[in-house]
């Protein structure tokens, strides 16, 4: 028998810190698919140790986001027993690992972003998050230096190395409006103090990404105006089949503890 799928409130609050801890546990898993995977061996663990960082944070948020919500579900019930559309994770973080260019760009956007979003959370007016921020923004300082690394010297590497990193690069490029789009949620954060509007970081984050880019000698994709809807729970074809893998155990075997 199956487990049955958890409900998450509504409030502002509880959607703000999803959104963040959602990001992070399914990025999670598609950095963990990378172990025994890597090209070398320092970056199987590398990245291995990189998802372990994300799910630490995902379960600090996702324990916070479950007590604010106060209909008594754990970080565990959250994580695995969600059906698609309450998971509000920007598509970005559910593509498939892709190759290795791929999953450095795609790390060192992410990278980028939340350690600006964690920088900002160091001062949310809510004490565990602020808390949650302190501990994390040290660990996201580290995967953006290390994918900063990966996109410079594979973009100024070999000539099938710069044209699988300007591939990626140009697949990526329309998905990383989301990590931007600001909504109601984020006006309610702002007002509240819990934390920024997402739109808030983008100076920033272009900045750094201009930085990197100009030193791999990558040129940027065209513009585009193509927002995804995933922190609305609109997500790809791809999240169901990653829920599968992710829930099975939960809920083949309900309540189980090991």
């Amino acid at each position: 028998m199956s487990q049955a799928s958890v409900q998450v409130g509504s409030s502002p609050q509880v959607k703000y810190l999803l959104r963040i801890g959602d990001s992070c546990l399914i990025l999670a898993q598609r950095l963990g698919e990378w172990c025994g995977h890597a090209p070398i061996l320092e970056e199987d663990l590398a990245l291995a140790n990189m998802a372990l960082d994300l799910l630490g944070q995902a379960r600090a948020l996702l324990t916070h986001a479950a007590h604010l919500d106060g209909q008594g579900h754990d970080e565990d019930q959250l994580a695995f027993l969600r059906e698609e559309r309450q998971y509000l994770n920007p598509v970005l973080m559910e593509l498939p690992r892709g190759d290795f260019a791929f999953t450095q760009v795609r790390n060192f956007a992410v990278a980028t972003w939340m350690l600006l979003l964690w920088r900002r959370l160091q001062s949310s007016t809510d004490p565990e998050v602020a808390a949650i921020a302190a501990k994390a923004v040290k660990e996201s300082a580290y995967h953006q230096q290390h994918a900063a690394d990966w996109v410079v010297r594979l973009g100024d590497g070999t000539a099938e190395s710069t044209a699988r990193m300007a591939e990626a690069l140009a697949q990526l490029w329309p998905l990383f409006n989301e990590l931007f789009d600001a909504d109601a949620v984020d006006a309610a954060a702002v007002a509240l103090g819990l934390g920024p509007s997402w739109a808030e970081l983008k100076p920033e984050w272009t900045a750094h990404l201009n930085e990197v880019l100009a030193d791999a000698g990558l040129a940027h994709p065209k513009a585009s105006a193509y927002v995804s809807a995933g922190r609305r729970g609109v997500h790809s074809e791809h999240m169901g089949h990653l829920l599968a893998e992710m829930q099975y155990l939960q809920r083949a075997y309900p309540g189980g503890k090991w």
